[in-house]
């Protein structure tokens, strides 16, 4: 499976974040866990800067010239 397989959706990505800050929290976390969760919510929040970039070009593109020809890839 490749990376971009493995995206999910910025909504999924956020909610996914908060629920990882939760179990952050609890008192009662391993460190073996606690580091795993914080490895995944640093990917999350990679996938979820470079989505927002990727809109954000998008965006500025649009109110450019209209067009999203050269950005679609």
């Amino acid at each position: 499976m490749s990376k971009d397989d493995k995206k999910i959706d910025f909504e999924a990505s956020l909610k996914e974040l908060e629920s990882i800050v939760t179990k952050l929290e609890d008192e009662n976390i391993s460190l073996e866990d606690s580091v795993k969760s914080f490895e995944e919510g640093v990917n999350l929040v990679k996938d979820c800067q470079e989505q927002l970039q990727k809109a954000e070009l998008k965006i500025k593109k649009l109110l450019d010239d209209g067009s999203l020809d050269e950005i679609e890839n």
